[in-house]
């Protein structure tokens, strides 16, 4: 009996060694992402908002693309705005994202600002999947611009 109790001893430290190789935490990535958002945040007389910060990514996989999302909440209210497309080559760069008045109501004071780099996963033309592989959350203070 003592080889059948040496293979599940195997078997079992395999599967262990398998989930742990293969079970990455949320939000963990093989390459070096980042993400920052800027304590200060404008507003236009038009009522217009430009949220920024810095970033730094490595390509995404052939399959995938990258993307920046900023999420303002203002007043009791949330908004989603996409950034420009980023440009994933290792080098720190920033990102702007701006919204029309016409879809928010931000004005001076106290938000908070979340920003994620994200990777999508494509399926031809379609997006399989979406994750966040770095995100930034603060405190901003919005001002006139």
């Amino acid at each position: 009996m003592p080889i059948p109790a040496r293979r599940m001893a195997l078997t079992a430290f395999s599967a262990l060694a398998a989930t742990t190789l293969f079970t990455a935490p949320a939000g963990a990535t093989v390459f070096n992402q980042g993400i920052s958002v800027h304590r200060d945040a404008y507003v236009a007389k038009d009522g217009s908002v430009t949220l920024s910060g810095t970033y730094h990514c490595e390509q995404a996989s052939p399959t995938g693309a990258m993307q920046i999302k900023a999420i303002v909440e203002h007043g009791g209210g949330r908004l989603s705005i996409g950034a420009e497309q980023p440009v994933c080559d290792g080098t720190e760069r920033r990102w702007v994202a701006t919204a029309p008045g016409r879809w928010v109501n931000v004005h001076p004071g106290h938000a908070v600002v979340t920003a994620e780099l994200q990777e999508v996963q494509l399926s031809g033309l379609m997006p399989r999947s979406v994750a966040t592989v770095a995100q930034d959350r603060q405190n901003v203070e919005v001002r006139k611009h």
